[in-house]
């Protein structure tokens, strides 16, 4: 895999809200994304962890273009996303959405909604957008008598290789992938994944999987970046990371997941509260939660270093000393 990277994040922040009131005054703001910097490298596939508000959906999002950063830079090959035009930028990203029968237009057939792209981002004639379509249903293992149905004629994982084909028709550099196989049941996902899997291979693609299922992003990832209240708090290879994990509230997710014939771990008095996102605290967002806290996590929050693995975390576990500290020790 190639060191150098496609897609670059750096200090980049999301804040919603803030502005004016209309009868004076300033309306709180949320800090959904808190100066998150990632090197998205070419070829790899990087799952994003996290619970449910910390700021995933945000961050890819932001990738896309459709939405803007309040702070920070996002770069696709050395160039601002902000420089490149929506249709230059739509040529590079795609997005592929959770819900796949919602993410398709009712009304129209599925030859419709996969010509557009083929249309006005590629310029194709008729005779290319058919020979183009063909090519589609086929790398997604589709028939091609599926061109002429619409949306609600299709299963869960059928309209997602739909919504995959659409995807790949401008023959994207990147693709961000949101819950892209939450909606669907078990087998079928991991046709799904299986299918991912083939056409990052065949087509030379790059990932951002952004999921709340370890085991999905596990079984797909190269590297694994888990987000809590909008920071990336750990980041390395996703077997070092889930074999070896450092930071506390990695621990946390591992021993919550759930699984067959496992019972959780997760204490019953364990305060599960997210920090209030219109006022951060100080410190270690995470340190109300942490068996590991200090005074120090109180006041100075923890950065990420340069290294391969590695944990926002004053106290983090390592190989030698797995052993929970004692507040304030």
């Amino acid at each position: 895999m190639p060191d150098d990277p496609l897609l670059i994040l750096e200090g980049v922040e999301r804040v919603f809200g803030g502005g004016r009131k209309l009868l004076g005054g300033h309306a709180p703001s949320v800090h959904a994304v808190q100066d998150l910097s990632l090197r998205i490298r070419r070829g790899e596939t990087l799952g994003v962890v996290g619970e449910s508000g910390c700021g995933k959906t945000t961050v890819a999002r932001m990738i896309v273009g459709l939405d803007h950063p309040t702070g920070g830079a996002v770069t696709l090959d050395g160039t601002p996303l902000s420089d490149l035009g929506q249709k230059a930028l739509a040529r590079r990203i795609q997005y592929v959405f959770q819900d796949p029968i919602a993410s398709l237009n009712p009304r129209k057939t599925i030859r419709k909604s996969l010509e557009a792209p083929l249309r006005h981002l590629l310029g194709l004639d008729a005779e290319a957008r058919a020979a183009r379509l063909e090519s589609l249903l086929a790398a997604v293992n589709l028939a091609p008598e599926f061109l002429d149905r619409y949306p609600h004629e299709f299963s869960g994982g059928q309209a997602q290789r739909i919504g995959i084909a659409r995807a790949l028709a401008a023959e994207p550099a990147l693709l961000v992938l949101d819950e892209p196989v939450s909606a669907l049941d078990v087998s079928v996902q991991a046709q799904v994944l299986t299918l991912l899997d083939d056409l990052k291979d065949r087509f030379g693609l790059t990932y951002v999987f952004i999921s709340h299922d370890l085991s999905v992003v596990e079984t797909i990832s190269d590297r694994v970046a888990v987000m809590y209240f909008g920071r990336v708090v750990e980041i390395g290879p996703s077997r070092q990371v889930f074999g070896a994990p450092r930071h506390p509230y990695t621990h946390l997710l591992l021993r919550s997941a759930p699984a067959p014939g496992k019972k959780s771990q997760v204490p019953e008095d364990a305060n599960t509260e997210l920090p209030d996102p219109y006022n951060p605290p100080p410190g270690c967002a995470f340190r109300a939660r942490c068996p590991r806290a200090t005074d120090l996590c109180a006041t100075d929050r923890p950065k990420l270093d340069a290294t391969p693995h590695t944990s926002a975390c004053h106290h983090p576990h390592l190989p030698e000393d797995d052993r929970p500290r004692r507040p304030n020790s």
